[in-house]
C-alpha cells in the first residue's frame, strides 16, 4: 500500500490523527471529531466484545487465563512504553497462586518530549483502556488495578474517571462482572508531573504515596512491587491494543506488523513537519511513508535529523534513518531506540549544538538527585554544552563530553542517566563537525538557524 493511499483513506475517514485500514488494522485512536468517547459509542464500535468473550458472557465458552495468555504472546505485542519487553512473557511472569493482593498498574505519566499519543487514547477513547486492563487482570488473576495519569493532564483524568463510572454503572467493572466470579476494581491516580514518575518504580512510590524515586532492581516489580506485592505495570497503549486481539487472535494482530513486531503503532510525529501529529500505522511501516503522511520536511527545505523514539532515543542522521522500518529491530540496528515512538522530525536549518543544550538542560532539570552520576553528570553535560552553544568552548570539551556520558551511562539505579547520556554520544558521533566549528569560530555553522 502507497504512502498516498494510506493518505488518501487516512483523510476520508475524518479520522484527524489516526490511519486506520479496517481489513487489516486494529483502531486505538478513535474518531477525533465529536463527543463519541462515551461507553455507548465505544459499544457500537465493539467495545467489551472481547471482555464478554474471555467471560463467556456472550454464549461462547469463557477463556482461561492461559488461553488469554498464550494469545496475547502469539500477537508479538511488545510494550509501547518504551521497552519493548513482550507483553504476553510479562504478563506470565506474575505469579498466579499468589496467596493475597496483587496488583495491575497502567502507566499514563507520559513525560518524554515528543510524545502525545497516550493522552489521546485517554481522551477520545478511554474505555479502551479499561477493557483491556480487565482483560490483563482476568489473565494475571488481579482484582485491584490504578491507572497513573500524568499531572499536567487534569482534564483528561477527569474524563478518564467519568469512563470508569459509567463502567462501573454497566457491571463492566466492579464485583462479579457481567454475572462472572471475576471482580476487578479500577482507579484513577492523579500524579504530579514528574518526568522521573515515568520510570516504573517511581511511579509506584508516588501511588504509594512517597517521593517518586526508583527503586533498586532487583526485585522487580512482578515479585515486590505495589505495597509490596506482585506487580505488572504496562504503557496505556499496550493496554488499548489488548482487546482487538482478544476479539480477532493473536495471529490476526501479528499479520499487522512484521515478525517480532506485532500490530500497530502510534507514532508521535513532531518537529519540522508540515503534518505534526499521531498517526497509528503497521509495525514495519518504512520511516519514508511515515514521513510522507506527516506532509513531508516543512517549507520543503531538507531532512537533516530524526530522533526517532522520544527525546531520550540517539539522534539518526537523514542518510540512516530514511533506510529504517518503523519497528524495534529496524531502529536498534541502526543505533538507536524506538522508545515511545515520539518521532522528532529536525530539518537542515537546526543546529545540532543548540539542540543538544535543549536537551542536556531537560535532564539535568527533571533527574530525581537519588544517584551522584546522574545528579552530578547531567548538570555537568549541560554547562558544557552551554558552554560550546554560547561561545566559551574549548577543544577539550568533547572528549570530556563523551567521557562524562560514559562515567553516567549503566551506571544509575533507572535509566534517566542513560537518557542523558545516549543523546550526548549520539550527537558527537553523526555531528563533530558542528561542534568543532562552534567552538573554533564561536558561532553556529549553519547559517540559517530559525
Amino acid at each position: 500500500m502507497t504512502a498516498q493511499h494510506i493518505l488518501s483513506q487516512f483523510r476520508s475517514t475524518g479520522v484527524s490523527t489516526c490511519f486506520h485500514d479496517r481489513h487489516i488494522q486494529p483502531q486505538i485512536l478513535a474518531d477525533l471529531n465529536g463527543n463519541n468517547w462515551r461507553l455507548k459509542d465505544y459499544e457500537a464500535r465493539g467495545g467489551y466484545q472481547a471482555l464478554r468473550k474471555i467471560l463467556g458472557a456472550d454464549g461462547s465458552e469463557p477463556m482461561s487465563q492461559d488461553q488469554v495468555i498464550a494469545t496475547v504472546k502469539e500477537s508479538a505485542l511488545r510494550g509501547r512504553g518504551g521497552a519493548g519487553f513482550p507483553t504476553g512473557l510479562k504478563w506470565s511472569f506474575m505469579p498466579r497462586q499468589f496467596p493475597g493482593n496483587k496488583y495491575l498498574v497502567c502507566n499514563s505519566d507520559e513525560g518524554e518530549p515528543g510524545t502525545c499519543k497516550d493522552r489521546e487514547i485517554l481522551e477520545f477513547n478511554p474505555h479502551i483502556v479499561i477493557e483491556g486492563m480487565a482483560i490483563a487482570a482476568f489473565a494475571m488473576g488481579t482484582s485491584v488495578g490504578y491507572n497513573y495519569i500524568h499531572g499536567e493532564i487534569f482534564a483528561t483524568y477527569e474524563r478518564f474517571e467519568e469512563a470508569l463510572e459509567e463502567a462501573r454503572s454497566a457491571g463492566l467493572l466492579g464485583n462479579k462482572i457481567l454475572g462472572s466470579n471475576f471482580s476487578f476494581q479500577l482507579h484513577a491516580a492523579h500524579g504530579f508531573g514528574a518526568y522521573i514518575c515515568g520510570e516504573e518504580t517511581a511511579l509506584l512510590e508516588s501511588l504509594e504515596g512517597k517521593k517518586g524515586q526508583p527503586r533498586f532492581k532487583p526485585p522487580f516489580p512482578a515479585s515486590f512491587g505495589l505495597y509490596g506485592k506482585p506487580t505488572t505495570i504496562n504503557n496505556t497503549e499496550t493496554f488499548a491494543a489488548v482487546p482487538w486481539i482478544i476479539r480477532n487472535g493473536g495471529a490476526a494482530y501479528l499479520a499487522c506488523g512484521k515478525p517480532n513486531n506485532g500490530g500497530t503503532k502510534i507514532y508521535s510525529v513532531s518537529g519540522d513537519v508540515e503534518l505534526p501529529g499521531n498517526f497509528e500505522v503497521p509495525m514495519g511501516t518504512p520511516f519514508a511513508t511515515l514521513l510522507e503522511l506527516a506532509g513531508g520536511v516543512r517549507k520543503g527545505r531538507q531532512l537533516k535529523a530524526v530522533i526517532p523514539g522520544g527525546s531520550s532515543s540517539p539522534i539518526l542522521p537523514a542518510s540512516i534513518m530514511m533506510d529504517c522500518t518503523m519497528d524495534y529491530d529496524s531502529i536498534a540496528k541502526a543505533g538507536s531506540m524506538l522508545g515511545s515512538g515520539a518521532v522528532i522530525v529536525l530539518d537542515d536549518s537546526r543546529c545540532m549544538v543548540k539542540s543538544l543544550q535543549r536537551l542536556s538542560y531537560f535532564y539535568m532539570h527533571e533527574s530525581c538527585g537519588q544517584c551522584t552520576p546522574c545528579r552530578e553528570g547531567t548538570g555537568w553535560l549541560y554547562r558544557m554544552v552551554d558552554r560550546i552553544e554560547n561561545g566559551e568552548g574549548r577543544a577539550a570539551d568533547l572528549e570530556l563530553l563523551n567521557s562524562v556520558s560514559e562515567n553516567i551511562q549503566g551506571r544509575t539505579i533507572c535509566a534517566l542517566g542513560d537518557a542523558a547520556a545516549m543523546p550526548v554520544r549520539a550527537m558527537l558521533k553523526h555531528f563533530t563537525p558542528e561542534f568543532e566549528y562552534h567552538i573554533k569560530h564561536k558561532t553556529c555553522m549553519v547559517p540559517a538557524y530559525v
